[in-house]
């Protein structure tokens, strides 16, 4: 630990500091910061008109208002309220006193290398509050501690006999101060030896109570600005015509009635960088009209006259890939990678006495955000400015370097609430193509994607094509588990080495992994041109609508209570090793289910004229269960009721937390009812919410009930925790509600189809 007054630097562990710096009328400021970032500038809205880009947390003004930065990008899951809650906790600040500022990137040179001011910036991955867990706390205990300090100095009282609460230092006979009077004090006071301690669970007043989201007001009163709402009075207007085929090229163009068109200033092609991995440079060959206005951009598009050449790619089908999996799956050739191999099956199988099997089909299916692609880009000689929606800050940085070479502090990103990630944010195709257009044209250029680029040229969640097998002895234990998955991995041309592809498809540790003695799990590469990407998670999350089907159709094939078998194979509570440094904790995950199975009154579950359906997983450390009612009213799905369990340990924002889970929920199911995503002779065939219909509010649960599990863990992630068994639980209440002794109906198998 070090204490350097020159740059106002505190040395911790992990080689960061905690900076605290005087700002102007009076404001005391604390942030993280690296090392060789303590010049960093600060934005306006934390320092005033003379600073710009970020370089710390909190300002606490002479007023007393207090501001803090949230570092990770909000695409909808209220990481903008909870982690500043962190912070303004551990400052004992008053909630209603305290105004947040949504963070750029931050990004310091270190001999030409960037350094990042806030560590982690990665929005929507379900990392964010884990990440923060520990970097947040010292930031707020921090600045606590200063405040002590000042206040001690003025009350003549030791500072380990004065407290804070809401705002005010207290003395023990009554006198108060002010942080807002303390604040230029407190900023001269020099930084501990060592890091002050954080607080106890039992002191916080914030974390674990629940509050609304900080924009909710401007959102619902339209005031909320978003990327795609910004203006620069010299900017042009950039839209798109990608190539129908990922691998196609632009055979023939002319240019002559679009640039003719009022307003037109340019038309530029663009193609991918070679060598360039996916999601960091154009996403297909395109052409791009600029305009002064959208109107005009719009227009000259509509007349240009363009002839694309197909690529490799131009015979590939979404049904055709659907038919090479289950050929694969019939035959007898080795799996790419095998995931797993406990216990033998092959063994197990001899000795079995019943032997199941079932095949599970999902579709492609795109992320069909709120929010199209867009950015808005200015270069000047020294310096590149960006707004733009990014779940990965530093990712986009990554792409603006390499295209205009600039010094790491010469780039800032700005980043306001995101019209929906889902996965889809994590790529920059579409930043590569906005600095290559403003590079092109010496202007500033605001990219937009209209809707039907957006839906045509998606980073997919791959179609694919699970097989099930299940050995069951005579005494109806279940022995054994073979899993057999072919899909295209969303790792493919994404710098993945070939032996690790299989990570974004399957997880070693999925359920029933570690239950059942003998289990394996293989995975077979399939090829396709059509880019993939992360979807709400990684795509190995729809393992759980396989698995968790299958466990229902297990007990149909015993005729027993499908709760019961999950719970038999579960076993009793304990800590179960799975390998890898994982583990699972069989004890929380029985608990999400029984929650779920009580509230949705499962003892009804053999005499109930509706359908009732459960589901349980677990992904790094959560747990969460659905139980699911519905009613079929002739051709009718109606989804009566959805329960919801969860277990992330301590929750920061129990509001927030159960906004996530609910409209994590209807989402998961919306994508069961409806969408997929199809393609024909190497062409998307969908072009907007028209032919990819996301469920009506009249086609959902009007509620979905949410069960908080308490817990004094350090939080898990929650963004994307109801996808993976919400729709197996909806197929499990479908599939009982359709009296199907043997097999799902194919009627069913449409309607149950998961993200």
């Amino acid at each position: 630990m070090s204490n350097e007054r020159g740059n106002s630097t505190i040395r911790l562990g992990r080689r960061r500091f905690l900076q605290v710096l005087a700002g102007t009328a009076g404001a005391l400021v604390v942030g993280i910061r690296l090392a060789d970032a303590a010049d960093a500038p600060l934005p306006p809205a934390l320092l005033g008109d003379d600073f710009h880009d970020l370089g710390a947390y909190v300002r606490i003004d002479a007023d007393g208002l207090v501001l803090i930065g949230a570092r990770d990008p909000d695409t909808g899951t209220g990481v903008a309220t909870a982690l500043p809650r962190i912070i303004a906790d551990e400052l004992d600040a008053d909630w209603e006193r305290v105004r947040v500022v949504a963070l750029g990137l931050g990004v310091r040179n270190d001999n030409g290398q960037p350094k990042w001011t806030y560590g982690h910036q990665l929005g929507g991955t379900g990392n964010s509050i884990p990440a923060a867990w520990r970097d947040l706390r010292q930031v707020g205990a921090l600045a606590r501690w200063l405040l002590l300090q000042a206040a001690a100095r003025r009350l003549g009282v030791s500072a380990n006999r004065l407290r804070c609460d809401a705002g005010t230092v207290i003395a023990p006979d009554g006198r108060r101060a002010t942080y807002g009077s303390l604040a230029a004090d407190a900023s001269q006071v020099a930084l501990p030896a060592q890091a002050p301690p954080v607080k106890a669970a039992s002191s916080y007043q914030l974390i674990g109570r629940p509050a609304g989201d900080v924009d909710a007001h401007a959102i619902v009163t339209g005031q909320a600005r978003y990327a795609i709402d910004e203006h620069l009075g010299d900017a042009l207007v950039a839209v798109l015509v990608h190539c129908p085929w990922p691998d196609g090229t632009l055979a023939r163009i002319d240019t002559g009635d679009a640039l003719a068109q009022s307003g037109v200033v340019k038309v530029i092609q663009l193609k991918p960088e070679p060598g360039q991995p996916h999601g960091m440079t154009v996403i297909a060959p395109a052409v791009a009209v600029l305009a002064t206005d959208t109107w005009a951009a719009l227009q000259g598009r509509a007349r240009l006259k363009l002839e694309w050449k197909p690529g490799p790619s131009a015979d590939e089908s979404s049904s055709g890939l659907e038919q090479q999996a289950q050929a694969i799956l019939a035959g007898t050739a080795a799996p790419t990678t095998r995931v797993r191999d406990d216990g033998d099956v092959d063994v197990a199988g001899k000795k079995a006495s019943r032997r199941l099997e079932a095949t599970y089909v999902q579709p492609w299916l795109a992320h069909a955000t709120a929010e199209p692609m867009n950015c808005l880009v200015r270069l000047d000689k020294d310096r590149a400015s960006l707004v733009v929606p990014t779940q990965a800050p530093q990712k986009a940085w990554a792409v603006v370097q390499r295209l205009t070479g600039l010094q790491p502090a010469q780039i800032d990103i700005r980043v306001p609430r995101v019209g929906g990630g889902y996965g889809r944010r994590l790529d920059h195709d579409f930043v590569a193509e906005a600095v290559i257009l403003a590079q092109a044209v010496g202007k500033p250029v605001r990219l937009l994607w209209t809707r039907d680029e957006d839906f045509g040229h998606d980073f997919y969640r791959s179609g694919c094509v699970h097989q099930l097998r299940a050995i069951v002895d005579r005494k109806r234990q279940l022995i054994g588990w073979n899993q057999r998955m072919v899909s295209a991995s969303a790792g493919s041309l994404r710098g993945v080495p070939e032996d690790r592809l299989w990570r974004s498809e399957l997880r070693a540790d999925q359920l029933p992994a570690g239950l059942v003695p003998n289990y394996r799990s293989d995975w077979y590469a399939q090829a396709s041109a059509m880019p993939r990407g992360p979807f709400r998670g990684m795509p190995h999350l729809s393992n759980a609508f396989a698995v968790e089907s299958f466990i229902d159709e297990i007990a149909h094939q015993l005729r027993e209570d499908p709760l019961k078998t999950r719970l038999r194979i579960l076993g009793e509570p304990r800590e179960l090793a799975l390998g890898g440094g994982t583990s699972l904790d069989v004890g929380r995950l029985r608990n999400v289910l029984q929650l779920v199975a009580d509230r949705i009154v499962w003892k009804n579950w053999l005499h109930s004229i509706n359908g009732l359906g459960l589901a349980c997983w677990h992904v790094d450390g959560a747990y969460v269960a659905h139980a699911v009612e519905v009613a079929l009213q002739g051709q009718t799905l109606v989804v009566r009721r959805v329960a919801c369990a969860i277990d992330v340990g301590r929750v920061v924002n129990p509001l927030g937390l159960e906004g996530q889970i609910a409209g994590a929920t209807l989402d998961a199911l919306s994508l069961a009812l409806h969408p997929a995503i199809t393609f024909k002779d190497g062409q998307v065939q969908q072009h907007g919410y028209k032919d990819y219909p996301l469920a009506t509010m009249t086609e959902l649960p009007r509620d979905v009930e949410v069960i908080t599990v308490p817990g004094d863990r350090e939080p898990c992630g929650a963004s994307f925790l109801a996808m993976p068994s919400a729709a197996p639980a909806l197929a499990n209440a479908v599939f009982r509600a359709s009296a199907v002794r043997v097999r799902r109906l194919p009627l069913m198998k449409e309607l149950m189809r998961l993200l």
